[in-house]
């Protein structure tokens, strides 16, 4: 057993010194917060092996809060990023002429808005 916690651990931690890597470098807010992202499940999956090595089962509640931290700011970025490409897009968009056709998506030809 301890040949399987050594190698992971040294995977998890290999997985975290990329993603701070990722996080330093990322050219992009979105690689920073994929980086982050990756670093809270290494730091989730390093507390998950010390409480298998120590069989304690009080880290669960820890586990499962810096899962949902994790989950709900990689959500929470991804909709930013969203909202942030979308104003760049409309940004560029030339503004419909008069009297031009505007364009209709399949909602708008069955008559629904």
């Amino acid at each position: 057993m301890i040949v399987v916690v050594v190698i992971a651990a040294v995977l998890v931690t290999c997985a975290a010194l990329m993603a701070l890597v990722r996080v330093e470098r990322g050219p992009t807010m979105l690689d920073r917060a994929l980086g982050l992202d990756l670093f809270t499940a290494s730091l989730v999956c390093a507390i998950a092996i010390e409480a298998v090595w120590s069989r304690r089962t009080e880290t669960v509640p820890i586990l499962l809060a810096f899962s949902l931290v994790g989950f709900v700011g990689s959500v929470v970025i991804s909709r930013f990023g969203a909202r942030a490409a979308q104003a760049d897009r409309s940004a560029w968009d030339p503004p419909p002429e008069a009297g031009a056709p505007r364009e209709t998506g399949p909602a708008d030809e069955e008559g629904r808005s």
